[in-house]
């Protein structure tokens, strides 16, 4: 039988030279989508750290977390969408097996 839900932690990098109100845009942008499509278990902004390498000449990044429960079609959504977005600099979409 396939799975109707399951749960997921996002974790993306936001370019850190947006100001504070477009970070928080962003943050919520993608707060809203995954309340729309399944439930926000949690989401910790972890704020400005050090990349472990550079990425588009950028040595800091903006790190957010998120843990959702959602239908398994949607994290391929989420991720188009980071990838068409020129300030997300990287995110990863992982299973959470129970």
């Amino acid at each position: 039988m396939a799975k109707i839900s399951a749960k997921y932690e996002v974790l993306y990098i936001i370019n850190p030279e947006l100001g504070e109100e477009d970070i928080a845009a962003l943050v919520e942008k993608f707060k809203a989508m995954v309340e729309a499509e399944g439930t926000l278990t949690s989401i910790e902004e972890w704020g400005k750290r050090r990349l472990a390498y550079p990425i588009n000449d950028l040595a800091e990044g903006y790190y957010v977390l998120m843990t959702c429960e959602c239908k398994p079609e949607f994290p391929a959504e989420l991720d188009r969408v980071f990838k068409i977005n020129e300030n997300i600099m990287r995110s990863l979409i992982t299973a959470i097996e129970e």
